[in-house]
């Protein structure tokens, strides 16, 4: 495994990218809302990223044909917008996207409720959020990569919910899928340290039920085995000597 140290250029070009993927989420949630399609979402979002000078790094990536992923209700992740999934209120839509400036690759995603939602699943959504936040405690130089992993799991776990296991996050740069994979479940080895100048997408996906998933026959959406809910949360992160770097925050 070899996991790229950034240099000083790098994590400038990264910034930047990962500052303007903040600002078309920010600018995309105001879209969400009861009515709207998810091809809606994704025409708006080419729009954005077209208009920063930048390409979706999502379309055409293993031809995956659109510039974002819209995930609704039980879709996990990779879900295709299409013009006929028009969002209903009660439902949750989780938002995946990257964009490349220059050649460095940015890549975050937010789960964000339709209208109003049930408790049961608001709080779904805020759980996995603030696991994020659990595991990049240890984001950190001298920590170690399963570290991150392992206080994802441990808060997580203590509510109940399925910590999807198929899918992991990632590290990333001049390619969008750089090493090392970062699973957001229990590990029994530490992995390698964490050095400044990396950079990793960290993004647990968790569902209120079973962990287990299955493959739509479009070959892309994940969805939750049992049909329950599922949320994502992730954020490029930059390792430094002290505190992390939340790239894709504004």
């Amino acid at each position: 495994m070899a996991i790229s140290i950034k240099s000083e250029r790098e994590i400038d070009l990264m910034r930047e990218s990962c500052r303007l993927l903040a600002m078309m989420h920010e600018e995309l949630k105001k879209d969400i809302k009861p009515g709207v399609s998810t091809k809606e979402l994704n025409d708006h979002a080419a729009e954005i990223i077209a208009s920063y000078g930048c390409v979706s790094n999502f379309l055409n990536y293993n031809g995956y044909p659109a510039s974002i992923c819209t995930s609704v209700n039980d879709e996990v992740v990779h879900g295709i917008p299409r013009a006929d999934r028009i969002l209903k209120d009660g439902d949750i839509i989780s938002i995946d996207a990257g964009l490349i400036y220059k050649g460095y690759h940015s890549d975050a995603a937010r789960t964000y409720a339709v209208g109003q939602i049930s408790p049961e699943h608001q709080k779904l959504i805020d759980v996995t959020k603030q696991s994020f936040f659990e595991g990049i405690k240890f984001a950190k130089a001298g920590c170690h990569l399963f570290d991150i992993s392992n206080a994802i799991d441990a808060y997580v776990s203590q509510y109940g919910y399925g910590i999807v296991r198929a899918l992991v996050g990632h590290g990333i740069g001049t390619s969008m899928h750089e090493d090392p994979q970062i699973p957001n479940f229990r590990q029994w080895r530490r992995g390698p340290k964490l050095k400044a100048g990396m950079t990793l997408a960290i993004e647990p996906m968790i569902n209120l039920g079973t962990d287990v998933v299955c493959f739509l026959d479009d070959d892309w959406t994940v969805v939750s085995e049992d049909g329950t809910y599922s949320a994502h949360y992730e954020n490029t992160v930059l390792i430094t000597d002290g505190e992390p770097e939340i790239l894709t925050l504004l």
